[in-house]
């Protein structure tokens, strides 16, 4: 394997390259699950340096990783405890995660597109569930869609199956399903 290194994400260069992360894995994963307006209104390139910047600087709850090989960042990762209220406003996402409030969540993890099926991400992916496991919960989600087959081998393969709940996800005039993957840590 290729010279990695995780780093916590804690500067503008850092959330900068996480939602550039962010965005070539909605463009390349949801471009036939999500309408492609939406796709060329919303998702742009720095459109979540801000909600990361503001999730380091409140200190929420949510703490981002970043895998870089050598001096580039490819892949990045947000966890915390389950969150029963959405953070970021205007969000069309929305979850009820009352029942799983002591829970560790995976917020949001991507690989960028070219870098994929190198191992970067089971390597990250890992090390944020072995620090929700420090920081003492006991079990663990994260939300997939129904339609992301790849990505839901990616979890079953480590150790998260679907709990059997959703939530729906309006893409006017689509609507996709987020599933709930667990598991124990």
């Amino acid at each position: 394997m290729d010279d990695f290194t995780i780093i916590d994400a804690t500067t503008d260069e850092h959330f900068r390259a996480m939602s550039l992360i962010h965005a070539l894995g909605w463009r390349d994963t949801y471009k036939d699950a999500v309408p492609a307006d939406y796709m060329a209104r919303e998702i742009t390139d720095d459109r979540w340096v801000e909600v990361f910047r503001q999730n380091y600087l409140t200190q929420n709850g949510v703490r981002g990783l970043l895998l870089y090989r050598g001096d580039t960042p490819v892949s990045c990762i947000n966890y915390c405890r389950a969150r029963v209220s959405n953070y970021n406003v205007g969000d069309i996402c929305t979850f009820d995660n009352a029942a799983y409030a002591d829970w560790g969540e995976i917020a949001s993890f991507y690989t960028s597109p070219a870098e994929r099926g190198k191992g970067y991400g089971g390597i990250l992916f890992e090390e944020a569930l072995k620090r929700l496991k420090a920081d003492g919960f006991q079990n663990a989600f994260v939300f997939v869609l129904r339609e992301n087959e790849k990505a839901r081998r990616f979890y079953a393969a480590h150790g998260f199956a679907w709990d059997g709940t959703s939530t729906e996800i309006p893409f006017p005039p689509k609507v996709c399903v987020d599933l709930r993957y667990v598991k124990a840590l």
